[in-house]
């Protein structure tokens, strides 16, 4: 069965279903090597990111393994997807992480100027003690997952706009299922975690002051970092 071109406005679920019929069709049998990332973008006309959205699909559902340093191997053609009735979810969790984190570099850029312009001191203090128990969390060499997610919907919640509000809490749905969770585990680290702190202080820094225009632009600059950090290359092993 020949690769086809993907529509570029599919999700990656499309991708993670044509490489699915790939491997059941025996084009890639179970031990044999997938195509790098680059490549499968380049054949399925499709950016690496959404490729490598699918394959995180793909080795959540456990049909691919990542070896580091090798590449990606098929390791089972029965995926749990296979045995559904094809309907495709379209909640938060199954989400893809780059998309999620492309939206919210629009959306929550402008949710940080509307915090600079409303917030309020209780606000504030909630905004802050988000960036306090990231500060503890990485402390402790944790994920400073929850302090993180504190942060930005506190930064919501100070910006005067219900739907806003909800939009960023919907995100944050998306960033605590299991497509994000496994990205984490590949580029996630305390070196990343400190240069988020950096960054979500200059966002504080910015709200506090009344600077619209500066929340604004510490926001996209956070999140435009966050996003290159979870498109970098294959580098280390995840944690198991």
């Amino acid at each position: 069965m020949p690769i086809q071109t993907v529509e570029p406005l599919r999700l990656y679920r499309q991708i993670a279903e044509q490489l699915r019929q790939l491997m059941a069709s025996g084009e890639f049998a179970v031990g044999s090597r997938l195509p790098a990332e680059r490549d499968l973008a380049l054949q399925l006309g499709v950016s690496r990111p959404s490729v490598r959205e699918a394959l995180i699909a793909l080795e959540v559902e456990g049909m691919i393994e990542v070896r580091m340093g090798s590449g990606i191997y098929v390791q089972n053609i029965n995926s749990p997807h296979n045995k559904s009735n094809g309907a495709q979810s379209d909640a938060p969790a199954e989400w893809g992480p780059l998309e999620v984190m492309s939206a919210r570099i629009l959306v929550e850029a402008e949710v940080a100027a509307l915090a600079a312009q409303n917030a309020q001191k209780k606000d504030l203090q909630v905004i802050r003690a988000g960036l306090q128990k990231m500060k503890l969390e990485a402390a402790r060499d944790e994920v400073p997952r929850w302090g993180d997610e504190a942060f930005h919907e506190g930064i919501a919640k100070a910006c005067g706009n219900g739907v806003l509000l909800d939009t960023v809490q919907r995100f944050w749905l998306a960033r605590n299922g299991p497509l994000f969770e496994r990205l984490g585990d590949y580029f996630e680290h305390p070196a990343s975690w400190q240069a988020a702190i950096t960054e979500h202080q200059a966002v504080l820094d910015a709200i506090e002051a009344r600077d619209s225009a500066g929340a604004r632009k510490a926001m996209q600059k956070h999140l435009k970092q966050a996003h290159k950090r979870y498109s970098a290359s294959w580098r280390r092993a995840p944690a198991r």
